[in-house]
């Protein structure tokens, strides 16, 4: 049992295409043809929503990545547009949140202001912006541009950019719609403010032409582990989703995120870390083994070469896959994911990895942890991270879909509720109170009160 009852997880539901395993569609359990059908969207959020999941969570490329000529050809590279996609189920859901990812490299912070707002006035409170800043130089190919912003460059933008945006979903005050018919009164323009921003990278004048939406402000999200991600996401973020392999790493990550965030003035419970979990579930660890094993012989070596390339920067084709890893590059010449770099880097010098074990690490969980065995040793672990301060709860990666969010649902969940760990019911409206967070007030608001 939990030594703490009253704290209890968070949970998101990660949508990635038909599963997060990267031969997820070839599994026989698999809707291989659902990324095309609304019916397969629709069961993914009722299901998540059943299990009173927070939110569901959808990551975004802006791009076709196929770098070795493999992807095209082998995975799914497929991805709807995820604003699009949760609009539509914010209408065949009630309560579980909606968490799109939107790139601040290849976007600009009034249109995302507007997009976000609307989708939170029509759930009812319940959208998520999970910020990042792009990561691959096909991205810049779609928008004009020849060669990818470095690293620190795009963390300014970004920001800069959340600062604009939110500056635009205060731009309204709460009380700013009096909507008075018989007096010909809709909105008091004392309490619509312009911004007038002026930075490096954007001029913004506002107000943004929706009113406060029902969270006051969407969460935000945040995924960078680097220092510079780290500090964003403290001075910034909401949730942080992470990826860690080892207790002790998740432990410190935490321990500095929430350092980091009270520097910044604000509370550490205003800052909840979700690392990512892989979960592969059987009624007995053999099952699970078997599971695992059979998502592994669907993958070609070539496919899981090219994302192991692509994950540490080194083209890897013509190294031998029993042998050891080359020479990586040093992490300052990582101008991509250099959290993920890190991450697998290090995970194969711990372990002493060869290029064809650490292929298969990549290719399930993606870098991100892998828990497989029966519900209750699942469960074990789960609350083992929970407990002794390495998370605030987890980001959950089913294998393949719709079983692998099936099963935790059903087997998983339960055994989280019987350990007073997770909730049985939901008993707020908006994502904000399910993840027990204030409703921000209007910056605008503050500063007339206070007389600025």
């Amino acid at each position: 049992m939990s030594n703490n009852p009253q704290r209890q997880l968070h949970l998101g539901a990660f949508l990635f295409q038909v599963g997060h395993h990267v031969a997820a569609w070839r599994y026989p359990d698999t809707d291989a043809h659902g990324i095309l059908n609304h019916d397969f969207y629709e069961n993914f959020a009722k299901t998540a929503e059943r299990g009173k999941f927070d939110m569901i969570f959808l990551a975004d490329t802006l791009a076709v990545i196929d770098r070795y000529q493999t992807s095209i050809k082998h995975t799914v590279t497929v991805r709807p547009e995820p604003l699009t996609l949760l609009a539509y189920l914010s209408g065949v859901t009630e309560r579980i949140g909606l968490a799109a990812t939107v790139s601040t490299t290849y976007h600009e912070p009034y249109n995302l202001a507007r997009e976000f707002s609307t989708l939170d006035h029509l759930s009812g409170g319940r959208a998520a912006w999970n910020v990042v800043t792009s990561g691959r130089d096909e991205e810049a190919h779609n928008f004009s541009k020849s060669k990818h912003p470095d690293h620190d460059q795009r963390y300014e933008r970004a920001r800069e950019f959340v600062d604009v945006v939110t500056a635009l979903w205060d731009s309204w005050e709460d009380d700013a719609i009096i909507s008075d018919r018989d007096a010909g009164l809709f909105g008091n323009p004392q309490k619509v403010h312009e911004l007038h921003h002026r930075g490096p990278e954007f001029s913004v004048r506002g107000p943004l032409n929706l009113p406060r939406s029902p969270q006051g402000r969407p969460v935000i999200i945040q995924a960078g582990a680097s220092d510079t991600g780290q500090h964003l996401a403290a001075q910034t973020a909401e949730v942080v989703f992470t990826a860690w392999q080892t207790l002790e790493e998740a432990q410190r990550f935490y321990a500095s995120v929430k350092s980091l965030a009270v520097q910044y003035g604000r509370s550490p419970d205003e800052v909840k870390i979700m690392p990512g979990i892989f979960p592969i579930i059987g009624a007995t660890e053999e099952e699970a083994r078997e599971k695992e094993a059979l998502l592994q012989q669907q993958v070609l070596p070539a496919v899981g070469l090219s994302m192991l390339s692509a994950s540490l920067g080194v083209d890897l084709t013509g190294y031998p896959l029993d042998g050891p890893l080359p020479e990586l590059p040093e992490l300052e010449q990582i101008n991509g994911g250099k959290s993920r770099f890190q991450l697998v880097a290090d995970m194969a010098r711990r372990e002493n990895l060869t290029i064809r074990q650490l292929m298969y690490r990549v290719t399930g969980a993606r870098g991100h942890r892998t828990i497989s065995g029966t519900p209750v040793q699942i469960a074990d672990q789960l609350e083992e991270w929970f407990t002794q301060g390495a998370c605030d709860g987890f980001n959950i990666m089913p294998p393949y879909l719709p079983g692998g969010l099936e099963e935790f649902v059903e087997k998983i969940i339960p055994e989280l509720q019987e350990r007073g760990l997770f909730r049985t019911e939901y008993t707020g409206t908006t994502l904000r109170e399910h993840l027990g967070l204030v409703r921000p007030p209007s910056r605008f608001e503050s500063n007339a009160a206070s007389g600025q």
